[in-house]
């Protein structure tokens, strides 16, 4: 091996020394994304400092549902794929803080719609804002083609997990 480039690369010349018969290319690319998932959870709770993570999620969910920006809770469970009693008390926070409010579902008399307010509007805009630029950073090395080609091939990574999370 060439010079290691990084930490992961160290790692597996340790353990291609002490156990030459074991297959290591999936460390070569599932510890990476360990590693740079990492570094992503640190940018993302600073990006989000003011709504955490979770409230960050909520927000954007109803932000990306277009106007009205309003979804049901059992929407918004899907979305965030968080249990009801998770959900509920999520709400309730960030109704206390004004960035959502919450109102009878006219055509379900038991059901409510949780809408974004305009503060809540502001607040994950911001907060968007600040992730992609953060983000952003994470990929300078990279040539706008090699963006595409990522991208690409961690979406056909990425389908496996999520058509098993549908059948759950």
């Amino acid at each position: 091996m060439d010079e290691p480039r990084d930490e992961v690369d160290r790692l597996i010349a340790a353990w291609k020394r002490e156990r030459p018969d074991v297959d290591l290319s999936p460390l070569a690319i599932l510890s990476r994304i360990t590693r740079i998932s990492r570094h992503l959870d640190l940018a993302r709770r600073d990006a989000f400092a003011e709504l955490e993570t979770w409230g960050f999620d909520v927000l954007a969910a109803l932000r990306r549902a277009g106007a009205p920006h309003t979804l049901s809770p059992s929407q918004l469970m899907q979305e965030t794929m968080v249990s009801s009693g998770t959900m509920t008390n999520r709400l309730d926070r960030l109704e206390e803080l004004k960035l959502i409010t919450r109102q009878p579902d006219p055509s379900d008399g038991r059901g409510s719609l949780v809408s974004l307010t305009a503060l809540g509007m502001k607040k994950v805009d911001i907060a968007l804002d600040h992730l992609i630029e953060s983000e952003r950073t994470f990929l300078t090395d990279l040539s706008k083609s090699e963006h595409a080609e990522l991208a690409d091939l961690l979406s056909r990574l990425a389908a496996n997990f999520d058509i098993s999370n549908e059948d759950q």
